[in-house]
């Protein structure tokens, strides 16, 4: 049976395979990673102190959910985004792209409203939270906007645990319809009887 069973399809399905099987332990070290970074996200969540404002986001990674806040000099443009109120109700996340006294730029989201009109507010003095961009959450809002919903870390997904198990699904899949179709075609080639 070895002597029939073709060399060059199974050693391509057998690295597929491990490839799958590494991508599901992938996802697994993926998982746990993920895990520590939502706790230090919730104990940042919790700080009450100020901390910098970050210039990139490999500079916000360590920061994010902690209070900041910046002086926006000069507003260079709005963009108005689908968002959420501090009341969970949907309507219009209003963000201002700021130019910062160091000649850096920041996204700050004002407010919200359900109004998709461009708020009148020409910079200042801002507080907030940081979220993921960076960009710093305005509390309290601006322009005369409503609360937009806090930045909360528990929001951000932890699925890997999931494409673990696709993968690994993925990987016995494959093997099975690889065996019943070599098995075919060994039973296809036995002499009949």
């Amino acid at each position: 049976m070895l002597r029939r069973l073709p060399i060059v399809p199974t050693i391509v399905v057998l690295m597929a395979v491990g490839i799958m099987i590494r991508l599901g332990f992938w996802q697994l070290d993926r998982l746990h990673q993920k895990e520590d970074l939502l706790v230090r996200y919730a104990a940042a969540h919790g700080m009450s102190a100020d901390v910098a404002f970050p210039r990139s986001p490999a500079e916000a990674e360590p920061v994010l959910y902690r209070h900041s806040s910046i002086d926006c000099q000069k507003v260079a443009r709005f963009e108005s985004v689908a968002g959420r109120s501090s009341k969970d109700q949907t309507g219009i996340g209003h963000i201002a792209n700021c130019k910062l006294a160091d000649g850096s730029s920041a996204r700050i989201v004002l407010g919200w409203s359900r109004n998709p009109e461009v708020p009148v507010w020409s910079g200042g003095a801002v507080t907030g939270v940081i979220a993921p961009g960076p960009r710093l959450v305005a509390d309290p809002p601006l322009a005369g906007l409503q609360a937009n919903a806090r930045p909360d870390p528990s929001d951000l997904p932890n699925n890997h645990l999931s494409y673990a198990v696709q993968w690994f699904l993925f990987a016995g899949v494959a093997l099975v319809i690889y065996v019943l179709a070599v098995r075919k075609r060994l039973a296809g080639d036995a002499p009949p009887r």
